[in-house]
């Protein structure tokens, strides 16, 4: 059985990751990332990784769960904007 507070984490969990779900959509779609904050991300995505480990170390099934699924979705945003930056200039030089 999940305790309240596990429920409590699974719920936070779910809304701060899914918020990540819209920008990721409108990056693929737009193909704008001038907003977006290379270092940011990079900084942001490297906390998820290490809350990612610590909910292993604590056994803690939302930690893990859902900071593994926030860890993809903001690699994903941060690999656009390091790809779609990339792409002119790349094609530029051909």
């Amino acid at each position: 059985m999940i305790s309240i507070i596990e429920c409590i984490g699974m719920l936070a969990g779910m809304l701060t990751t899914f918020s990540f779900l819209p920008q990721v959509i409108k990056i693929w779609h737009t193909r704008n990332v001038s907003s977006i904050s290379l270092l940011m991300y990079s900084l942001f995505s490297f906390g998820v990784f290490l809350w990612l480990l610590y909910g292993i170390s604590i056994s803690s099934l939302s930690m893990i769960i859902f900071n593994g699924i926030t860890l993809c979705l903001s690699l994903s945003i941060l690999y656009l904007k390091i790809v779609i930056e990339a792409g002119p200039k790349a094609q530029g030089n051909s």
